[in-house]
């Protein structure tokens, strides 16, 4: 096959092209700029995608000897990836920008380009694996290690994009034997700190990035009977499940520390609780998407449920649950902040969780599973308490 392999500058991603060099593949390697200021440089295993990033790509490249481009998508990011993050925050909600850079850079944009230019497939460095049931369809499944499986954040992509995908390192038993790989192989990158944090506030202050986009007014603090407990300078800052930070003016009742349970982007109010508020047993989701062949006994309606697990952040434990199908929602207005709004139209997703779940935010994806397989995604709209606690 003629792969273009998504080159990060990172272990994960030089094993991957190495490997499908190695499978007698006609590789092409690419970095993707998406900062839009390119002359900023990594710090330790904050942020991605700077220029050091784009060096240590071409640097594995030229040892495999295949040849290697940088693409601009700076704008593209721009547009899809940054800001969809604000609208999010703007309306209260908190996104997963690495599930719409999936969704929307890495396995859209690029992979059209590949395919119109004449590739078969690309090729990144994810624990994932695409496998084909008996009618040839493609599957998206666990990747072996599971402290390293990221099938959760893939579980964006649908099955033509399946076909087009190669993930060689998804049957690697662990990211040391990766790392011992690329030693072998003489890679610089062997021992490079994986990123983390948002790869656009490399910094990891969040707040403080947001407070420059959105224009940020004073508000209050209030517990869930409407007592006014304090103020903060902005509702857009705060997420559910947040802990430090609230500077309230007296301590709770109970002695207890307080967690925020709501955020009012109309209001521009936050709203604090005990730990107990923030536990939920049923999930609403919005963007529904089928990571492959949609499951036939998947139906609309509680009484067509299906048992199945979700997994609601990138490391976190699955959990059982019955999912069903909902209706069709239309799309909702533009935010008060003129940033287009990143809630189209689409299918409901419901999700009846046997453990409750603690501290979910509206605006994170849940990933629905079936043993290893990745069914589907949706974002989630409205995290509730429908049985007594």
């Amino acid at each position: 096959m003629k792969i273009l392999a998504a080159m990060s500058g990172g272990v994960d991603s030089a094993v991957a092209a190495a490997r499908a060099v190695d499978a007698g593949h006609e590789v092409v390697g690419v970095h993707l700029a998406l900062s839009r200021m390119p002359g900023t440089l990594r710090t330790g295993s904050r942020g991605c995608c700077t220029i050091e990033d784009s060096r240590d790509a071409a640097v594995v490249a030229g040892k495999l000897g295949i040849p290697f481009y940088v693409w601009d998508f700076s704008e593209r990011f721009k547009e899809d990836i940054v800001d969809d993050f604000i609208a999010e925050y703007s309306q209260g909600r908190t996104p997963n920008p690495c599930m719409r850079c999936n969704e929307r850079i890495k396995f859209a944009a690029l992979l059209d380009r590949a395919l119109a230019l004449g590739f078969d497939a690309i090729t990144t460095g994810h624990y994932a694996e695409v496998m084909f049931d008996a009618a040839g369809n493609p599957e998206l499944h666990r990747g072996v290690d599971m402290n390293k499986d990221q099938s959760y954040v893939l579980g964006v992509l649908t099955a033509e994009q399946l076909r087009h995908c190669y993930f060689p390192i998804g049957a690697s038993a662990s990211k040391a034997d990766v790392r011992a790989e690329a030693a072998e192989r003489g890679f610089s990158v062997a021992n490079k700190p994986d990123s983390y944090d948002i790869c656009f506030i490399p910094d990891g202050d969040t707040k403080a990035w947001l407070s420059d986009k959105i224009p940020m007014r004073p508000g209050l603090i209030k517990d869930e009977s409407g007592e006014v407990l304090g103020e903060h300078d902005g509702a857009m800052t705060y997420t559910i499940g947040q802990r430090k930070g609230l500077h309230l003016e007296r301590p709770a009742a109970d002695g207890k520390p307080r967690y925020v349970t709501g955020i009012d982007a109309q209001s521009n109010t936050v709203t604090v609780g005990g730990r107990a508020s923030l536990s939920v047993d049923h999930l609403d989701g919005i963007r529904t998407t089928w990571c492959g062949v949609a499951p036939a006994e998947m139906g609309s309606g509680p009484e067509s449920a299906m048992d199945c697990q979700v997994q609601i952040r990138a490391h976190s434990e699955p959990v059982d649950a019955r999912v069903w199908l909902g209706d069709f929602v239309a799309e909702a207005p533009q935010s008060e902040y003129n940033v287009p709004t990143p809630r189209p139209a689409g299918r409901l997703l419901h999700v009846d969780v046997a453990e409750p779940l603690s501290g979910v935010a509206p605006g994170q994806t849940m990933v629905v599973y079936a043993g290893t397989r990745v069914l589907g995604q949706a974002t989630i709209d409205k995290a509730s308490r429908l049985t007594p606690a």
